[in-house]
């Protein structure tokens, strides 16, 4: 550990190989029990993305499930995790130590999990989680989300993933997705895995109830 870095209490450093021994990476028809949020490390232009992260992070928080999330202090990561501890919600956090070091990092969380990469960043808060949910954010929540899409196209997870479209804020990605369809990069049965919603609490049911279709695993977990 670097000298003049002080991580606050509940903070695990190191590797995550024994997350990935106990993580159910492939899904199943169980309950949500814990909720991977992607957004943003910024607030973005219009209020309501920020009222949407705190009506998620309380949703989460009352519902009796773990939120899963970046674990920095900034922008819309900070509101959906301050939200979720002050309705006395489990929050855990996986942040890369380079940000750390930046205190970037929440203090308060229940748990925050410091690793060396933004790869490993990803993985852990995969295996650390049932479904994924993205609000708004920048290209860091594209990335995130659409990596999480790719690895259930790869047969690695059937794990529910879905979009908080906040005031039409991803009406056009949608727009570009159906595209893809047409033009035939993107198959039917993909494009159904996506759960698209403007109420969190629906969305969040949708997300207990799914059932992933039957997809061919093109390569391994380590493969990566």
């Amino acid at each position: 550990m670097p000298s003049g870095v002080a991580f606050p209490r509940g903070v695990a450093v190191g590797s995550i190989g024994s997350h990935r021994d106990r993580a159910r990476f492939v899904g199943s028809e169980d309950p949500v029990q814990s909720v991977c949020v992607y957004c943003g490390s910024s607030h973005g232009a219009d209020p309501a993305f920020a009222d949407a992260a705190r009506a998620v992070g309380l949703l989460i928080a009352e519902s009796g499930r773990t939120l899963v999330y970046g674990g920095g202090h900034v922008g819309l990561m900070g509101v959906v995790a301050d939200s979720a501890l002050a309705a006395g919600g489990r929050v855990v956090g996986v942040i890369p130590r380079t940000l750390m070091e930046r205190e970037v990092g929440h203090g308060a969380l229940t748990e925050l999990h410091v690793v060396e990469s933004m790869h490993e960043r990803k993985a852990l808060m995969a295996d650390l989680s049932d479904g994924f949910l993205a609000l708004p954010g920048g290209v860091g929540t594209m990335e995130e989300f659409f990596e999480t899409w790719t690895w259930a196209v790869l047969g690695l997870h059937g794990k529910p993933f879905g979009l908080l479209d906040v005031a039409g804020f991803y009406a056009a990605l949608l727009a570009f997705l159906d595209r893809l369809l047409e033009q035939g990069f993107l198959r039917e049965h993909h494009r159904a895995m996506l759960l698209v919603g403007r109420d969190p609490g629906a969305l969040i049911d949708a997300m207990d109830a799914y059932q992933a279709p039957e997809v061919p695993r093109w390569i391994g977990r380590d493969e990566t």
